[in-house]
């Protein structure tokens, strides 16, 4: 795993400055590559590409990069792993190709070579994201993997064309744009994050996901989509498995086991996260079964017992005979970090699982180079409790007529959190939020639609709503229903928004940063294409919904695991931040949302703000998912100091 930047300037420069303004963009992702640190550069076209080399396959120089083709004719400066690489390998010595090393970014290279972009990208199997340079065409082309594990962001302007692994090698360079976006410093306080296309800063994009851009000179940057996991369950939808669920679970252990091998080929030493929960323990599971000794496994502790996961991670892996390693983590380490998030996250991210995965990835990082993480199945195998919620609310909209359902919407934001939770907590198993979440519910009956009503899950709070002054908001496709047009089945609708929006908009954003921060590879084998087009052959009562969530991966790890060590509910990543905010983070919140402070860009009510961090300190309401948001903002303004302008 690396990092990856490059530019090219339309006003030729000399080679020094070329040099001089990549070496800027690739200090500022030094910690994604700590073992080598490469540049290459053309001052006659005007282009220099960089890299940040994490050695992890052939850790001799034939690896290095940027990397020029045999033939002289493409550079690449690519970041991430191709898992079939050596499948590729050997049908290119077939057809005469002779390699210099064994990495698999020389296989990627001379494959793109040979075949070019539009064969050789829908056969990858792997996370990356790749920039590579025509020297006969003048032309660079930029591709990320099809679920978007790796990140990739582009800026187009008068000076010239600019890419990165992360922003803030763009922010390196004077061409950047510095102006905040509002309409996406809008969207990141519903999400908690900023929905790709989009990032926090104006004329500066992410590439999406399963996408390839084609930059030539004198013409617009073109961006295109080879692959995209709508249109797989779209296709999976045409041709449904017909086996029985015994075949489908042999399949899938089947399948499930060859994605964990491929991703267990590494030159350095490999563990596994481990939080206890169904898809960790399932990857774990299957890692140790190929492994000749203990295979190391890390997890998570918290002082308070309702988040606290740590001893059942630890009975798994006992269980397994993994060699076991725990972080016991409190307010007080949290505090510790929350100065450095605002820098390791690179722009605002408010999904506060970021402290525990910051926490964890510095613990694996002292171990090992490599791990893989469970993370992917809730999207792959339907296993969000959410999705459960998904179909209550399909036939809560059936079943009333929308004069009522908008009754009891509107009479349930009336009512204070407060009031609602104890029915809440009647009414379902206790959990974050209860009183939120049930008024949540009965507002997604006012939806005109299901896909609407649905969105609405994925919105980190409503209370922006009446804490801003912006008025613009971006839509991205993840959000927007026509993702969903032309599938039939209910779980995969709600599987297609998550993946091309809360999936790599939030949770791969979460991994990748933390871990790369500290310069440890985590790779997610739940999360393979070809696993991914397999269940989109699979009906939904197979994989599993409601309160039969993963039915499928369930069934596949009680082979190997015991129900009684895996059967309980699940408690995600959380962590306890209204307490926390009440404790030991309260100074670091007040000194982020003191209204002097939230004044200064003029996007925020500060007044509204402080009434909503009064009601939280008493205790009777919760409102920490907006108010994290909004200190997130706070605290990446304050680390970035850019400029500003009014919505």
């Amino acid at each position: 795993m690396c990092g990856i930047a490059g530019l090219i300037l339309r006003r030729l420069p000399s080679d020094e400055v070329l040099r001089e303004r990549v070496s800027a963009m690739s200090a500022a992702v030094a910690h994604r590559g700590p073992d080598g640190a490469g540049l290459w550069s053309d001052p006659q076209a005007g282009v220099a590409l960089a890299h940040r080399r994490l050695a992890i396959l052939d850790l001799s120089e034939t690896g290095a990069q940027p990397m020029v083709s045999a033939s002289g004719r493409l550079i690449m400066s690519y970041n991430g792993e191709i898992y079939n690489f050596r499948e590729i390998r050997q049908t290119l010595q077939q057809e005469g190709i002779r390699f210099r090393g064994t990495s698999d970014s020389e296989v990627l290279l001379e494959a793109w070579d040979r075949w070019g972009s539009a064969r050789v990208l829908p056969m990858l199997n792997g996370m990356f994201a790749i920039a590579i340079w025509d020297r006969e065409a003048r032309s660079l082309t930029l591709a990320r993997d099809h679920f978007g594990v790796k990140p990739l962001l582009w800026h187009d302007c008068e000076d010239g064309f600019f890419f990165a692994s992360e922003l803030k090698a763009l922010r390196r360079d004077p061409a950047c744009p510095q102006e905040i976006d509002p309409a996406s410093l809008k969207a990141f306080l519903r999400h908690g994050a900023v929905p790709a296309p989009w990032t926090i800063l104006r004329n500066v994009r992410k590439l999406e996901p399963g996408s390839v851009l084609h930059w030539q000179q004198g013409q617009k940057p073109k961006v295109e989509r080879y692959w995209s996991p709508v249109t797989a369950i779209l296709t999976g939808q045409a041709d449904p498995h017909q086996g029985s669920f015994a075949e489908i679970a042999g399949e899938g252990e089947r399948l499930i086991g060859d994605s964990v091998e491929r991703q267990m080929v590494s030159d350095v030493q490999i563990g596994a996260f481990l939080s206890g929960g169904i898809d960790s323990s399932l990857v774990a599971s299957f890692m140790q079964q190929r492994s000749s000794s203990p295979i190391d496994t890390f997890t998570i502790g918290f002082e308070e017992q309702a988040f606290d996961e740590a001893p059942h991670a630890a009975a798994i892996a006992r269980h397994l005979g993994t060699r076991h390693h725990t972080l016991q983590t409190s307010a007080r380490e949290a505090l510790a970090l929350a100065a450095q998030i605002a820098d390791v996250y690179d722009e605002p991210f408010a999904d506060s699982s970021q402290l525990p995965t910051l926490l964890l990835s510095r613990l694996v990082r002292k171990h090992v180079t490599v791990a893989l993480s469970g993370d992917g199945g809730d999207e792959t195998f339907g296993g969000y409790q959410r999705y459960g919620w998904g179909h209550s609310l399909a036939r809560y909209q059936e079943s009333l007529p929308g004069l009522i359902r908008r009754a009891l919407a509107q009479a349930s934001g009336l009512l204070p959190v407060s009031i609602l939770d104890p029915v809440a907590r009647r009414l379902f198993a206790a959990g974050q939020h209860p009183g939120r979440n049930l008024q949540r519910a009965l507002s997604l009956g006012a939806a005109p639609d299901f896909v609407s009503g649905y969105r609405q899950f994925l919105v980190l709070t409503t209370d922006q709503a009446a804490c801003t002054r912006i008025r613009d908001e971006h839509q991205s496709e993840g959000y927007d229903a026509s993702v969903t047009a032309g599938i039939d089945d209910l779980l995969g609708r709600m599987r297609a928004i998550d993946a091309v929006s809360y999936l790599p908009d939030d949770i791969l954003v979460k991994v990748d940063r933390a871990s790369m921060s500290v310069g440890l590879e985590m790779r997610v084998p739940l999360l393979d294409r070809t696993l991914w087009e397999w269940t989109a052959r699979i009906s939904s009562l197979h994989l599993g919904r409601g309160a039969e969530g993963k039915r499928l991966l369930k069934t596949i790890l009680g082979k190997s695991v015991p129900e009684t060590l895996f059967q309980r509910p699940k408690k995600g990543f959380a962590v306890p931040l209204a307490d926390w905010l009440r404790g030991e983070l309260r100074p670091f919140a007040e000194s982020l949302l003191a209204p002097t402070s939230l004044a200064e860009t003029g996007y925020f009510d500060a007044a509204a703000i402080q009434k909503l961090w009064a009601r939280h300190l008493d205790g009777r309401e919760d409102h920490s998912p907006f108010l994290w948001a909004v200190m997130m903002f706070e605290a990446w303004r304050h680390n970035s100091t850019p400029k500003t302008l009014t919505s």
